[in-house]
């Protein structure tokens, strides 16, 4: 992906937004230069900062969409944080700093599934082992596994030496080692061309309630640790025996020994440095913290304070995290709002001046409507299409009907509040009430929505009504 060109980056998000060229644009911009960046010597590349980008427009328009499909699209650590959340609770609100502790646990969650990706070949292999051990355990050495792992076991062992002794019990016959190997082989060759994945074995896994027990250590609502994680090895690790199919045993151990495989010291390293030379931060609803002009008090004080707070983690701090200290320099920030009420000048100079690129995003047409419904990768009428097959009934859309939904759902945007594309799952959901509600009736059916049907089902929502002032 660091090899894509920034039209080759607008032909990817063209498959999931339509429109929005500026905006589109400006990202796969932003995102090209950071591989040209990286292409530097190192004593300039500390100098190259990124271009933060301002996205302006209505809701439902694809901001939010361009900035996640991005991520998407390089496998970036991202995340969404709504400015308003900041001001929730009176002056206070939640720590600014809590949107970079995000983005740490982002960047290491997809630095560890990468990780566990590349073990999982190894990790198959184990857990087939063990499955392998619950049928027929091998056959011990005589004088092998004998060390004590910790000081209890002493006291465990003298318990089952004084029960032995009490209890006098016929000695079962003891297979040879040739004969356990053998017999160990014909398991696994039934395990591999899976004769076996419906039989009921009892797998030792690791019990996970002791990492329940976190410890609060202050510095905002994600800086605790696990108590085990305190001790280190020093205990170990505790677990429980758990009867399960073989089918699902192969996929508990698998991942139960990629995630030993897997060194979460290098995992850290490399999410840190993933977060703070990739990282994407969209702050959404940026225009509501924004003071209107003039004499402040009040609500506004508190907005313009979250401002003052939010900059100096735009403008390049470090944010301690459970991680370790995390940069922000060189993290890409999108902002994005309305900005129906304030204006991007109301926003505090020093903020501005930190959002150098403005893009406005278009209010969306019934073309565009159109082509929402049918051309991108996942599109609406797809969508249904799909949910109704689930239950026998095959749907589908003429030409006209679609053009029908896309101009009922323009015209409710036009005449009350504008949502955006987001008006047309209002609209998809009123034509395909009744087909939803009464699908007992319709299995095996093969219905056709066509423009008369579309037109009878939202004639209510079709012209000016008041009714419609209560649809989202």
């Amino acid at each position: 992906m660091n090899q894509m060109t920034p039209k080759e980056i607008v032909r990817e998000l063209d498959k999931y937004i339509i429109g929005q060229d500026k905006a589109k644009k400006s990202v796969a911009i932003a995102l090209r230069n950071r591989y040209r960046r990286s292409q530097l010597p190192e004593e300039i590349r500390e100098e190259i900062t990124p271009k933060n980008i301002l996205m302006m427009g209505p809701t439902g328009v694809g901001k939010t969409e361009i900035a996640r499909r991005l991520a998407k699209l390089v496998d970036a650590p991202f995340v969404k944080v709504e400015a308003t959340k900041f001001t929730e609770v009176g002056y206070v609100g939640r720590d600014v700093d809590s949107m970079i502790r995000d983005l740490a646990e982002a960047s290491v969650r997809i630095t560890k599934n990468k990780m566990l990706q590349e073990k999982y070949a190894v990790a198959e292999e184990l857990a087939e082992e063990k499955i392998l051990d619950a049928f027929i355990p091998p056959k011990k050495k005589p004088g092998t596994g004998g060390g004590l792992r910790n000081p209890f076991d002493l006291f465990g062992a003298m318990q089952q030496n004084a029960q032995a002794q009490k209890t006098t019990q016929p000695a079962e016959p003891q297979m040879s080692e040739s004969e356990t190997e053998l017999a160990r082989e014909q398991v696994r060759k039934q395990l591999k061309e899976g004769l076996l994945e419906d039989q009921l074995i009892e797998i030792e896994v690791e019990d996970n309630s002791a990492q329940m027990n976190m410890l609060d250590v202050g510095g905002g609502m994600d800086m605790s640790i696990s108590l085990g994680s305190i001790f280190g090895d020093a205990m170990p690790k505790k677990t429980k025996k758990k009867k399960v199919y073989v089918k699902e045993a192969r996929k508990i151990l698998k991942e139960q020994e990629a995630q030993n495989l897997i060194d979460m010291d290098r995992v850290t390293s490399e999410a840190m440095e993933n977060a703070e030379q990739n990282g994407i931060v969209f702050i959404d609803e940026i225009d509501k913290i924004a003071s209107s002009s003039g004499f402040r008090s009040g609500a506004d004080v508190s907005r313009e304070g979250v401002q003052r707070d939010i900059l100096p983690i735009v403008e390049g701090s470090v944010v301690n995290t459970k991680y370790g200290p995390l940069k922000t320099d060189h993290i890409l920030f999108i902002g994005a709002g309305a900005f129906h009420v304030s204006k991007p000048t109301d926003l505090i100079p020093e903020l501005q001046g930190r959002f150098p690129i403005r893009v406005e995003l278009e209010n969306l047409t019934k073309d565009v409507f159109v082509q929402i419904l049918t051309q991108t990768e996942n599109a609406i009428v797809k969508q249904y299409k799909l949910l109704l097959e689930t239950e026998g009934v095959k749907v589908t859309f003429t030409d006209e009907a679609i053009d029908a939904i896309a101009e009922t759902a323009f015209l409710m945007n036009e005449q009350t509040e504008n949502i955006g594309a987001r008006r047309l799952h209002t609209v998809m959901e009123n034509l395909l009430e009744d087909v939803s509600f009464n699908i007992t009736e319709h299995e095996g059916d093969e219905l056709v929505i066509d423009e008369a049907y579309v037109k009878e089902r939202l004639n209510d929502y079709s012209g000016i009504n008041e009714v419609e002032k209560y649809i989202l």
